[in-house]
């Protein structure tokens, strides 16, 4: 298939559950996004428009179809100290600069740094953001009526149980639309939308900060914008790969870092805040259908028809209705079968997995989550991967000589094992270390090498090198005066 005809397909090929799909997800964006927009301390219309642009502009440009994204996640959480120290205008110049570096990552192709994120390291953040979504519902269903709970619980039966008997239109729109419609012909006491924050009532229009043009100002925005680009990649990668796994597709990770800072320079321009994957409700936008562009256009596009063409019903909306919409994402989001897999897998990735979680929960920071887990992956992988090491070694009948054989890898983890394993004080004149079954990885290795030779040869022998292999013989002879003797 062409590019064209391919990039056709994924905005043509499933319009209607495309459509209702991106329309669902609609609904979903609305109260994360608002509440996030409070944790950057920025209005709740500076969020919706940012929304708005960033899935119409990614739409276009992204690499992941069927991929929600908005102003949320860890991004708002980083935003919000430079909201605090500086204002409004700084985030928006921040927001430009984050956009132009992201842009920068895809050229370069930073996007190959998540092949060092681990299926144990995936299953966590999915999981992490399973609760954190959850989590955040837990205040809409605190200090209420039992009309709340009611409204809710109805909510929950409509989502689960209109898919069995009529699946044309998604359960949560029909959800929305049913309990609007009791709340209103019913009155009671229960929160709406209009609660939530002042919504927007007219269109989006281009502004520029209100900066100076300085090196001061970039020195202020520089190390803001860089978190910002840096945690907002993070999160849409790992979101894409999400999506690659439930639809068993790919995408372009470096096209969707380079349209993730296209949309996100179109934010600035029209006065929003920098956003990212939103993998909640991406995975809602999946769940009910959603697999092209057009879903996340759709949902960009209908959540600016919502705010300002039907602001006064939108606004009528019980919050009740999201609330059960988003637990239904949260239960769905949640890799169940991964409890099943802590009693089977090995200790090490569950211990990665559970620390992922730990931190993202404890620190609502998807980014720090995602680095702990690398980080545990990485250590756990070294301290395999050097336990395999292993030297044997055989006396010669004269006693005269001594061959030793190294098996395995040698590395910054490995080295002091491979020289504990040579005896020094050897009454054998020669010495033959044969690393045909090794291999020689880094500078820590040849180190460890040359020295050991160094000493050996101190104490009066004569060292043979043999069976380097040609990566681990190049690297020996570029940095050491050590030679191969075959």
């Amino acid at each position: 298939m062409s590019a064209f005809a391919r990039y056709r397909q994924e905005w043509f090929g499933n319009i209607t559950r495309d459509t209702l799909a991106g329309m669902v997800g609609t609904f979903a964006l609305i109260p994360e996004v608002i509440a996030f927009a409070f944790v950057a301390g920025v209005d709740p219309a500076v969020g919706l428009y940012a929304s708005f642009v960033i899935s119409v502009v990614i739409a276009l440009t992204g690499g992941r179809p069927g991929m929600i994204s908005g102003a949320a996640g860890s991004v708002a959480l980083v935003a919000a100290a430079l909201v605090r120290a500086h204002g409004v205008q700084y985030l928006l110049a921040a927001t430009l600069l984050c956009g132009l570096l992201q842009v920068v990552f895809g050229i370069l192709r930073l996007h190959v740094l998540m092949r060092y994120v681990s299926r144990p390291v995936r299953t966590g953040f999915v999981n992490a953001l399973a609760i954190l979504i959850f989590s955040a519902q837990i205040p809409h269903m605190l200090h209420v009526t039992w009309h709340s709970y009611a409204m809710i619980a109805l909510g929950l039966v409509i989502i689960y149980s209109v898919p069995r008997v009529f699946s044309a239109i998604p359960s949560p729109l029909i959800c929305i639309v049913v309990l609007t419609a009791v709340s209103i012909l019913y009155p009671m006491p229960l929160h709406t939308v209009a609660d939530l924050g002042r919504l927007p009532d007219s269109l989006p229009h281009l502004i520029w900060p209100d900066v100076p043009l300085s090196l001061d100002t970039l020195e202020i925005i520089a190390p803001y914008a860089l978190a910002m680009a840096s945690v907002g990649m993070l999160e849409s990668m790992m979101t894409a790969r999400v999506v690659d796994d439930m639809t068993e597709t790919h995408s372009s990770k470096r096209q969707e870092c380079v349209g993730l800072g296209v949309a996100n320079i179109a934010v600035g321009l029209f006065g929003g805040i920098a956003g990212c994957g939103m993998i909640g409700q991406t995975v809602g936008n999946l769940r009910y259908g959603g697999r092209g562009r057009l879903s996340t256009f759709v949902a960009g596009a209908f959540l600016l028809l919502l705010m300002v063409v039907l602001r006064p019903w939108v606004a009528q909306v019980p919050v009740t209705a999201l609330v059960a919409i988003m637990i239904m994402v949260s239960a769905s989001t949640f890799s169940w079968s991964s409890l099943r897999d802590l009693a089977h897998h090995p200790r090490t990735t569950s211990v990665i997995m559970l620390a992922t979680v730990a931190v993202v929960v404890g620190t609502h920071d998807l980014a720090a989550g995602v680095a702990v887990g690398v980080l545990l992956n990485g250590l756990f992988f070294a301290f395999q991967v050097s336990s395999m090491l292993s030297v044997s070694s055989t006396l010669s009948a004269d006693g005269a000589s001594r061959a030793y054989r190294v098996n395995g890898q040698v590395f910054f983890a490995s080295s002091d094992s491979f020289t504990d394993a040579f005896d020094l004080h050897d009454t054998a004149r020669t010495i033959t270390i044969d690393l045909t079954q090794a291999h020689l990885w880094d500078m820590t290795a040849v180190g460890a090498l040359e020295e050991l030779v160094g000493r050996l040869e101190a104490q009066g022998k004569q060292v043979q090198l043999t069976g380097l292999n040609r990566a681990s013989s190049s690297l020996l002879e570029r940095h050491t005066a050590l030679q191969s003797q075959g």
